[in-house]
Order: C-alpha cells, then structure tokens, then sequence
C-alpha cells in the first residue's frame, strides 16, 4: 500500500492507469475508505488515470488528532496530494464528505481542478445538527459498535438494505463500519460541524456535476439540486434506488452519469 507525506500527515492511496492519461481523484465518504470506488475504478483505469486514497484519521492513513480533522484541512490535504503526484489538473470526484471536498477545490483551485463532481452530498451546512449529534458523541464515546444499524440506515438506500442481492455489500461495509475506533466520531463531528460553502461555490470557474440518490436518507435530491443552480456551470442527476452510497450502491448509473460528465468536460466525443 503505497502512502505519501502531504500537509503534515501521511496518506494511503492507490494511483492505477496510464500515468499520461488525465486524472480523476476519487475522494470517500465518512465511515467508508477508498475501496468503497472499486467499482469506479474498474471502470475508468483503461482510459484515465485513477486516483483513490484515505483520509487522515481513516482507512489507511495516518491517525489526527480531532482538531485537523476540518474540511478546510481535508481539502488541503487533497490539493497536497494531488500537486505532490502531479495529477493536476483533474477531474475530483467525491462521495459525501468527498463531495465536500471536492466541491471546496472546484472553487478554491481551478488550477488543480478541471471539474467536480458530488455525489450525495451537500455544499450547504448540515440541517440535522440536533439529529446527527447523539450519534457523534456515542462514536465518540463508543465507536460504531452500539450504532451500526443506525450507520447502515444513513449510508444505504431503502432498496440497497432489502435487496438479497446486495447481501454481499451490506455485509462486508457492516463488518468494516463495525469495528471502526471511537476516533471515527472525531471526523463524523467535523462533518456535521462543516461551514457552507455555497458562496463560493456560485464563483467557481469549473464544471460541477451534482449526483443524488433517489432514496438518500441524510441528504436528499435537493441538496444535489442547489449544488447545480449554485455552481454559474453546474448539473444535476438522481439515480434511483440509490441512497448515500451511490457510487457504491448503484455503479453502472453512476458511472454513466460520470463518463458522459468527463467526455463533457474534456471536449471527447463517445
């Protein structure tokens, strides 16, 4: 598992595909490490250069102490990544605290960035401030180990938690999730605690694409929708029968939705 000394701290990551070819930097969600992109990265590493890494104080990266663990420094960290591998600029795709990321680099740094794309997740502040906080302080008390339905409630889509043939993938992400330390409440409360950055947002000067899970049940299609009308070069898909985890949940739609964003964005006919 390669790893690299960024902005203070050392991060796991993967780098596959022609390393002449552009990239795209896949950013996770919380609870979940960059392995939750597999399906991604099968996809696109014949064409494009894939990028996929760990979050400091997650997967396989270093561990932080709760007060680096804001957006402001995770999105540092990511800019720091990429110029230290040369990848920019990028196509920087993210699925919920990724898409918080990514959606801060397409407004912050069009020079590493050539678009974004956020999948389930939001450019505003969080709205269930009182209903998300018990379940920070029980991670943070606990770890995972009390709460995991309520975990697997948030990151999964109705139809994900019922299908039988989703059982492989609610295991496996159930068993991980499970035995996550309490230090992962330190990064759930600077999710929750994020600031808006739609201001910024409505300047950025790079195409954002906007994915939302039908059935997402922390942040639903609209939040997607304002990411779109916000962005002055923005655009909006639902997937259905996706929750959260749409590039988890639903692939082969959300890969759709990502290759046509891509081809868009690079001038490339399909």
């Amino acid at each position: 598992m390669p790893t690299l000394s960024v902005n203070g701290t050392t991060l796991a990551y993967d780098d596959v595909g022609p390393r002449d070819a552009t990239a795209l930097v896949f950013s996770h969600s919380l609870f979940f490490d960059r392995t939750m992109f597999r399906h991604q990265v099968e996809r696109f590493s014949r064409e494009y250069r894939v990028i996929t890494y760990d979050h400091r104080g997650q997967g396989g990266s270093a561990p932080s102490a709760a007060a680096s663990l804001d957006m402001e420094t995770l999105s540092e960290d990511a800019a720091a990544l990429i110029e230290a591998l040369g990848a920019g600029p990028c196509h920087i795709v993210g699925n919920s605290l990724g898409g918080f990321i990514a959606l801060r680099l397409a407004a912050r740094r069009p020079d590493l960035v050539r678009s974004a794309a956020a999948l389930g997740s939001s450019a505003e502040e969080e709205h269930k401030v009182a209903e998300f906080d018990p379940l920070v302080q029980e991670l943070r008390a606990n770890g995972t180990r009390n709460v995991v339905d309520a975990v697997m409630y948030i990151m999964l889509g109705d139809a994900t938690l019922a299908d039988p043939e989703k059982k492989e993938l609610r295991e496996h992400w159930r068993t991980y999730i499970e035995q996550l330390p309490p230090s992962i409440g330190d990064a759930a409360h600077a999710v929750v605690y994020r600031e808006s950055v739609l201001d910024e947002l409505s300047r950025a000067r790079v195409p954002v694409l906007a994915v939302a899970g039908e059935e997402d049940h922390a942040y639903p299609p609209p939040l997607s929708e304002r990411i779109a009308e916000t962005a002055p070069d923005g655009r909006c898909a639902v997937v259905p029968r996706a929750g959260h985890s749409v590039a988890l949940e639903q692939p082969d739609l959300a890969n759709g939705h990502l290759a046509a964003h891509f081809a868009a964005v690079d001038g490339v006919t399909r």
